[in-house]
């Protein structure tokens, strides 16, 4: 019997699995289809993703660097007002190849990979954890049965393991979508568009790998047709195109008797912009550093710690984000008072607050 079964190997669950091994524990890790595909959400993140891979990695992943943003209260064309650093404040990635990276980290430190494998049943019981399992014709096929004392369902927004144990689900879930156009854009700037309901458009340059196009907004609106009018007006044709759900607003409780939610199946993401990559890997260090398989009550204990490593940062997320259904008159004003030079952490709303960002306003 494994200490711990991970139900997906995304960021957040490949982190996981690879800090349990390195304390010790002995991990399986299951994956339905091929690590990193079919590819659902952006690769635009802050420089902190360094600290979680290896160095020799980064050229491998890396597309662009990017310095800011430019705000458009409107579309293509639209008066802009940009925000940015002397320095990178974020970094574009290959997004598949980042999955890769951490599963081959997670092998690396001990942990059991295995694609090809869906989890189709789980009951949990008094000691243990029994998953049912098909395994795809090219990872042997046929069914399992994998036994374990704990569970981490990492395995996104639409969580099996979340739903199959009755945990509750996301204050809210978003409809995203994005495409490609191959046209090559070593750009240090990214665009945000306030143009769809209740979230945002956006243009990112991705150098060699073409620029990157997306919007999000809540299931009742049409996400197509927008995102078609943001392509027509600026002009290009995409293809790759790719369309997901995007958790908003983690809830109550993310853990049962013995297994627990990280990342997106938790909606660990960021309220303002969607992204979950690195609220979900602290998430799981949180996970690695408090839950002892054998102890169930640990379980409160890892409640207790990414709740306190990132509560704060959601609700402030949330302020952040109701900016983005102000009246244009008031958007405008907003961004005019505030562009320009800033000192704040993409991850942390909370660096809005900082002596650094204050020096920034006083210029």
């Amino acid at each position: 019997m494994y200490d711990f079964a991970v139900v997906g190997v995304g960021p957040a669950g490949a982190r996981f699995a690879r800090r349990a091994a390195e304390a010790g524990h002995d991990v399986v890790a299951l994956e339905k289809g091929e690590v990193g595909t079919p590819l659902a959400c952006s690769g635009h993140v802050s420089t902190d993703i360094w600290e979680y891979v290896p160095d020799d990695a980064k050229p491998n992943l890396r597309q662009n660097r990017v310095r800011g943003a430019r705000f458009h209260v409107g579309g293509p064309g639209s008066r802009s007002y940009p925000f940015y650093k002397r320095e990178a404040v974020s970094n574009v990635i290959d997004r598949v190849e980042l999955d890769r990276t951490l599963s081959d980290c997670a092998r690396e430190a001990g942990a059991d990979v295995r694609e090809g494998h869906t989890v189709t049943g789980i009951d949990e019981r008094a000691d243990r954890v029994v998953l049912e399992v098909s395994v795809a014709e090219s990872a042997g096929g046929g069914t399992e049965t994998i036994e374990a004392r704990m569970v981490a369902g990492c395995d996104g927004p639409v969580s099996r393991v979340r739903r199959s144990l009755d945990l509750p689900e996301p204050e809210e879930t978003l409809h995203g979508v994005l495409a490609f156009d191959s046209e090559p854009d070593d750009g240090d700037f990214v665009d945000v568009h306030l143009t769809a309901p209740r979230f945002f458009a956006w243009r990112i340059p991705r150098g060699n790998a073409g620029v990157e196009y997306g919007l999000a907004a809540p299931p009742s609106a049409d996400v197509t047709d927008m995102f078609d009018a943001l392509t027509d007006a600026y002009g290009v044709e995409t293809d790759r195109f790719c369309s997901g759900a995007i958790p908003i607003g983690p809830p109550g409780t993310v853990t049962s008797d013995r297994a627990f939610l990280i990342g997106d199946a938790a909606a660990q993401t960021k309220p303002f912009t969607g992204g979950g990559i690195l609220y979900g890997m602290t998430a799981a260090d949180a996970a690695a550093d408090r839950i002892e398989p054998d102890d169930p009550t640990t379980l409160a204990d890892y409640e207790s710690a990414w709740r306190d490593r990132l509560a704060r940062e959601i609700r402030l997320g949330k302020l952040v984000r109701a900016c983005y259904s102000l009246p244009e008159p008031v958007q405008h004003v907003g961004l005019r008072a505030l562009s320009g030079e800033i000192g704040v952490h993409m991850d942390r709303p909370s660096s809005f607050f900082s002596r650094e960002q204050f020096r920034r306003l006083l210029r």
